[in-house]
């Protein structure tokens, strides 16, 4: 998958992630193609609807295609929990759905 709203996302997280110790290029790029994927299918697009359509829609939904990939890479091997203690440290975990917020189908008349 190239759109250049793909690769100004993975380029985005790259910057901000490129740091930390388990950092894989490979694995980011993955979540931010289903993350595009998933909106994409979310939107439920209608066969009238051109590339050039979907793309320019797809536009709107930046910084929810941008979460969902972050969110989805920070939790690889955590998938499934919803919380997390150890040593007197707690993390509780946003639902996924939430990051959906706004991302609703076309109408269809």
């Amino acid at each position: 998958m190239t759109n250049s709203m793909v690769a100004s996302i993975i380029a985005e997280l790259t910057i901000e992630l490129k740091n930390e110790v388990d950092f894989d290029a490979e694995i980011l790029t993955l979540k931010v193609n289903n993350a595009y994927r998933e909106v994409k299918m979310a939107r439920n697009y209608p066969a009238t609807y051109t590339d050039s359509m979907i793309t320019a829609d797809m536009l709107n939904y930046y910084s929810n295609i941008r979460a969902i990939a972050l969110y989805d890479y920070n939790k690889i091997g955590a998938e499934g929990q919803t919380q997390y203690s150890a040593d007197g440290e707690s993390i509780h975990y946003l639902d996924r759905d939430k990051l959906f917020v706004g991302i609703v189908p076309i109408a269809r008349t």
